[in-house]
């Protein structure tokens, strides 16, 4: 399980955060940092950032490998740790608390601010870069690429979309973004992989769904990534969450992601609820939910 940087941000300094600025600055052109180069990064003395330099490896907020030099890099807690000091001196949040779920491609935690909020740690490219590097499409035109790069780009591409989508689709509504992370509206309810829907519950929720998607679409947004673990159901409704693989309508294969999305959909509801939803084409599925024309479904039941 990822560590709770949290409880390693009071005992830092402000040189502390200067020192991890610089090797994040000096990543944007190699993986690995010169030590020689981090004074002019950081704007600390050579002394001083001998002396943060120490205090962040023993926290294991940077690591250390020598190559042709002294090379340093940011771990994945020393990035954390910016994100956060950002969120704080923005006055986003104001505490920190249990982490509501961990995965391959984000961390998610409870926070406080004016009410409780959860922020997201994306991590993708941390420990899958070449698999992400060749499926988004946004890391396709550069040469050097660092994870914390991929990361960032998924967190600024998730908090763009649900800027475009709250309030017309059921998403959390975004309350603030940095590096690779971002803060959002905690949201009740079940994941729908975990919910055992009762009969007459079935297609209601499908359609909600199904109704949300077409929202999306008419705002210009394809979720490209929809599965029955990117739902929650509450008794108010639903609310689909995960967008950082987010197309826009007009992309070039809008329509086949549109087409997935749909396909995963009614594949996981035909599995768990066999008999209990309507056998449609596929193609026709994905014309309802492009369109928004729901109507003719209903003989199809």
């Amino acid at each position: 399980m990822t560590r709770n940087v949290a409880s390693v941000m009071q005992e830092l300094a402000a040189e502390d955060f200067h020192l991890l600025s610089g090797v994040e600055h000096g990543m944007r052109f190699s993986e690995w940092v010169d030590r020689e180069k981090l004074p002019r990064f950081s704007g600390l003395s050579s002394e001083e950032v001998d002396f943060r330099l120490d205090r962040c490896l023993d926290r294991k907020l940077v690591e250390r490998k020598t190559i042709q030099y002294e090379g340093i890099r940011l771990r994945m807690d020393g990035y954390d740790a910016l994100a956060l000091r950002t969120f704080s001196q923005r006055g986003t949040i104001e505490g920190f608390g249990v982490p509501l779920g961990v995965g391959k491609e984000s961390d998610v935690f409870e926070v406080q601010s004016y009410r409780p909020m959860a922020l997201k740690f994306h991590r993708e490219g941390y420990t899958n870069f070449r698999e992400v590097r060749r499926e988004r499409d946004y890391t396709s035109e550069k040469e050097h690429l660092s994870w914390f790069y991929t990361a960032r780009k998924a967190a600024e591409r998730e908090y763009e979309a649900l800027e475009a989508l709250y309030p017309d689709v059921s998403v959390p509504r975004p309350e603030d973004q940095n590096r690779h992370a971002l803060i959002m509206e905690k949201i009740d309810g079940v994941e729908l992989s975990r919910t055992r829907l009762d009969t007459e519950q079935v297609r209601p929720i499908l359609d909600m769904i199904l109704r949300e998607l077409t929202t999306a679409y008419k705002l210009g947004y394809v979720h490209a990534d929809m599965s029955q673990y990117n739902v929650f159901v509450a008794e108010d409704g639903i609310t689909i969450f995960d967008w950082p693989q987010v197309v826009p309508a007009d992309h070039e294969n809008a329509t086949e992601f549109l087409a997935r999305d749909v396909r995963n959909l009614f594949g996981y509801f035909e599995r768990k609820y066999p008999g209990q939803v309507p056998e449609i084409d596929e193609d026709e599925l994905v014309r309802t939910v492009r369109d928004g024309e729901f109507e003719h479904l209903a003989a199809l039941e």
